[in-house]
Parts: C-alpha cells; structure tokens; sequence
C-alpha cells in the first residue's frame, strides 16, 4: 500500500484529478502541486469557477449540449438553419464542429454509441426523442456526424433505420475523417471539409 505523503484534503485533490482524461496518479500530483503552489492565482479561482458551474450548469432539454441555459444557447440562436440537424457522438463533438465554423445548423447530441459489449443499448442514448424532433420542425436534411469507429457506424445505421419512415434525407461526414478517428481530436479544416462533402449514407 503506498505511503500518504500529503494530508487528507490535498490526497483527495490528487485523486479526484487523476480522473480526469489524460491524467494519471503522476500527472495528477504535479497538477495538484502547480495549483497548490499558486493558490491566489489559479487553486482559489479554479475553485470559484467549479462551484459556479456545478451551481448553474445544465443539460439542453432540446438537444442534449450543456449551457448555463435551457434551451441553449445555440438552440436559441435563430440564425440557426432550421432545415438541418446534426446528430453527433457528445457534447465534445459538438463543440469540435463549432469551432470548425463547418455549419449553421442544430444539434442533436445522443450521449455514446451504441456498444452492445459495453451494455450500451438505444435506451442508454438519446435516440427516442430524435423522430419526435424531425416531425415536428422543419428538417430536410439529418446529418449523422458521428466518428468513424465501429460503434459509430452501427449507430449510424441504427439511426437510418429509425428515422428511414420520415420523409428527410440522411447524409453522412465526408471520409476526410479517418476510420477510428475522433472529431474531438480533428483540425478545423479536417471538419470544415468533412462537413461540405457530406455524402448520402
């Protein structure tokens, strides 16, 4: 068992950092010393700024993105088009496709894949509400922007299916985004150029 070699609160600070993404027990303890060591400039504010988040943070009940509104910001934006929604992986994804400036559209944000493996089945996802979505407002055209991995295309195809009945074309991401790749992780111009030669799926 290791040794503890910090009091109880700054042990906790180091394991909570360890959990996020790219962190590991050693990354996280020069993390928590870089904050402890500048408390007034980055451990204090970092604090405020968390509090205020969990606080007021909430969960798009149109399209699943996180805001400090609901509606969010972008489904409350009307230069929106109306006539195109995009159906993405995560919030992550969202975001990647609106720093790319690649479109002007909704977003529908489903949680996941599908990952029977994994337990993750269409109830786990935001799938039930996408059909609802599309009969009722004006999209022509469904975007499936999710990544080119196997759990992504099976989810692709699950969400043609679905929505197959409803009189909207379906397309899919240009293949300027690499098999296995992540939107999160992709260059602006990668995206901006996946998304303008969209293909029918």
């Amino acid at each position: 068992m290791a040794e503890r070699i910090a009091g109880q609160e700054i042990e906790r600070l180091i394991q909570l950092l360890a959990r996020l993404p790219g962190l590991g027990p050693r990354s996280a303890r020069r993390a928590a010393l870089h904050l402890i060591r500048k408390r007034e400039e980055l451990l204090s504010p970092l604090a405020d700024a968390m509090a205020k988040a969990h606080a007021h943070i909430r969960v798009c009940s149109s399209c699943g993105n996180v805001d400090t509104i609901d509606p969010c910001t972008i489904c409350a934006d009307p230069r929106r088009d109306p006539t195109i929604l995009v159906v993405v992986e995560s919030v992550a994804d969202l975001w990647a496709l609106e720093r790319a400036s690649a479109i002007r559209a909704a977003y529908h944000v489903l949680g996941g894949t599908l990952s029977p493996l994994d337990g993750i089945g269409p109830d786990q996802l935001n799938l039930a509400s996408l059909p609802g979505r599309l009969r009722d407002s004006r999209v022509c055209e469904l975007i499936i922007a999710v990544n080119a991995t196997v759990e992504g295309q099976t989810t692709a195809h699950y969400i043609t299916d679905l929505v197959g009945h409803l009189p909207v074309k379906v397309t899919r991401l240009a293949h300027g985004v690499p098999m296995g790749g992540e939107l999160d992780y992709l260059d602006e111009g990668t995206l901006a150029a996946a998304m303008r030669l969209r293909t029918d799926f």
